[in-house]
């Protein structure tokens, strides 16, 4: 009788071991894979993609996202347009003029809400609090970079010639030395992006950095957001508000937890300064929430701002009216 109920007790446990080595060995739900190009290098204007991985909010949408830096604005419009990968930080003037030579991109959330570029100088050097404080200076900019085209048709928004900025040609590597060393006058400068790389080295040189924003002057667009091709909303739309909804919550953290995004930017990208980064991603939080819309929360793009958008990038570029403003952008994908 003992041998018997020894043998059947041997036997429950054997039939759980079974059970428990059958769920331990059954597979995974499989996470669906997706890259996102971050345009540039890692930085502040790409915390919540960041974050969102480090923190698994990709993983709890379902999601295995690839982060890979990028090389420049147009570049990564071209290649999303392309299909190399799934989702983009691109800026609308990359997106539109994407769309003006036959490109199906479009944007499917903000990041920022206004335009975060701006003119450094030298505060030693120069003394502008106005826009008349430039007349005549020198500017360098990439020989095939926007600010070639955006910086006149911003003057002439303001009521100022085209020439009024003297916009020299160079080699995008030696321009913010350039603005440190006192071989130009100007340079363009980035919120969560660049400017804390150049205040960094001129803090360095002893210089003291000023700027003035495009954004106090008259231009009222979007500086940039997730894009992603008509194709992968139309086919998949639930991939997309899946990123989405994870990419949101990592910006929600980083607004809450500056410093501790930081620390997660620099232990997923040690070549990142944490200081810089602490500082670009401060700038991002200023960013990515548009007082004016709160209520519909991050992400959401303003349709008056959105045209007035395509409305300078058209003048800018000469597009005339190529590109429809509805073809830019949708909120759907944010719900």
């Amino acid at each position: 009788m003992r041998t018997d109920k020894t043998r059947l007790n041997s036997i429950a446990r054997g039939f759980a071991l079974c059970v428990a080595l059958a769920f331990s060995c059954a597979p995974a739900v499989a996470l669906e894979k997706v890259t996102y190009n971050m345009a540039w290098l890692p930085q502040g204007s790409s915390i919540g993609v960041i974050v969102a991985q480090d923190q698994g909010l990709f993983e709890k949408e379902g999601l295995d996202v690839n982060i890979v830096r990028g090389y420049g604005g147009n570049r990564t419009a071209n290649e999303l347009d392309q299909g190399q990968y799934e989702f983009g930080y691109v800026d609308p003037v990359s997106l539109i003029l994407n769309r003006a030579n036959g490109g199906h991109i479009r944007m499917v959330g903000a990041m920022n809400t206004r335009w975060p570029a701006g003119i450094c100088f030298d505060k030693k050097r120069h003394s502008i609090k106005e826009l008349n404080d430039l007349s005549g200076l020198s500017m360098g900019g990439g020989s095939a970079s926007p600010v070639q085209s955006v910086v006149p048709a911003w003057l002439e928004l303001n009521g100022k010639p085209r020439d009024f900025i003297r916009l020299l040609r160079m080699d995008p590597a030696v321009i913010d030395a350039s603005l440190v060393e006192g071989r130009i006058d100007l340079a363009e400068c980035w919120l969560a992006s660049n400017r804390a790389v150049i205040q960094r080295r001129a803090a360095q040189a002893g210089v003291e950095l000023g700027w003035i924003d495009y954004a106090d002057f008259g231009l009222d667009a979007y500086g940039s957001g997730f894009a992603t091709r008509e194709e992968l909303i139309e086919k998949n739309p639930e991939l997309v508000r899946k990123f989405l909804r994870g990419a949101y919550a990592g910006f929600e953290f980083a607004l809450k937890s500056p410093e501790q995004a930081a620390q997660i930017m620099v232990k997923m990208f040690p070549v990142v300064d944490p200081d810089v980064a602490l500082q670009q991603i401060k700038e991002m939080n200023t960013l990515i929430v548009d007082q004016s819309a709160k209520e519909q929360g991050l992400g959401y793009i303003k349709p008056d701002r959105m045209r007035s958008t395509v409305q300078f990038v058209d003048k800018a570029f000469d597009l005339e009216g190529k590109v429809n403003v509805d073809d830019v952008y949708t909120n759907a994908l944010l719900k």
